[in-house]
């Protein structure tokens, strides 16, 4: 058997929000994943937002950080499953210096069938200019995801579905996939890499919101298995992006976010 997990930066409430709400939907429910790993997801102070809609409209139990910003709607990211999860990590992700940043990770404990799976979600800075930042991150994620995972040879590896806006040869992601010095006895196997075909680019310049962006075509969304783990349990057995074109919404085709999602099938144990 296998779990599906499927990471997505929803795009907060930019563009014609309410459209792509439903093309949101519509996009998810085709996919059917076990596990979401959402980033940009808006919410309001008092915690309502697109992961409650989410969890009602797709029958989910969702975690999610902290919302960041400074007005009455703000960014989280979250974690959404088929059965039912509680909070293990709520956590401000540091600035170069070390000092807590404004990006977080949220991480739940999803009690599936084959035990408690620890699953978190995070979105990395964004510019061009802050792989420093990124890398402070990266190693921080390594040292929490080395708590969460318990004893890497009998326990589920821990999965991060992440925005992480840098590209799979950069010094930020090197550290998390075992090329760079990173932190000892964790590194994380990325599964576009074991199993998916082609570019895996994530952000498209097919897509209209990001039409006039500087960036290149791009892979920058990620779903990350720990290493150590046991045999073959967290190995992707099939990798695929979906969010790579627009949806029917009441006639007319919206796009729904400007990230394709990355989906993941990944090996259970038994």
């Amino acid at each position: 058997m296998t779990l599906r997990v499927m990471t997505w930066n929803l795009w907060w409430r930019f563009g014609d929000w309410e459209q792509r709400r439903h093309a949101i939907v519509d996009t998810i429910r085709a996919v059917d994943p076990d596990v979401l790993c959402l980033q940009e997801v808006w919410a309001t102070s008092g915690g309502a937002g697109m992961a409650t809609i989410l969890g009602d409209d797709l029958d989910y139990h969702s975690t999610s950080t902290t919302p960041i910003g400074r007005h009455d709607v703000g960014f989280t990211n979250a974690v959404l499953s088929r059965w039912p999860n509680s909070i293990l990590a709520d956590e401000a992700l540091p600035r170069v210096d070390g000092s807590p940043g404004h990006r977080r990770v949220v991480a739940a404990s999803v009690a599936t069938p084959w035990g408690t799976w620890p699953i978190a979600s995070t979105h990395l800075d964004h510019r061009f200019d802050d792989s420093a930042a990124r890398q402070a991150q990266c190693r921080r994620l390594l040292e929490l995801a080395s708590a969460w995972r318990g004893d890497p040879t009998t326990d589920l590896p821990v999965i991060v579905g992440a925005d992480l806006n840098a590209v799979p040869d950069s010094a930020e992601v090197r550290m998390l996939t075992g090329r760079d010095t990173g932190v000892g006895g964790i590194v994380f196997s990325d599964a576009w890499e074991q199993v998916g075909d082609g570019s895996g680019s994530t952000w498209r310049r097919t897509n209209p919101y990001s039409a006039d962006s500087a960036w290149p075509n791009r892979r920058i969304d990620y779903v990350l298995v720990s290493w150590p783990r046991p045999k073959p349990v967290g190995n992707p057995v099939a990798a695929t992006l979906v969010g790579t074109g627009p949806v029917d919404v009441d006639g007319r085709p919206v796009w729904p976010s400007d990230h394709a999602a990355v989906v993941v099938d990944i090996t259970t144990p038994g």
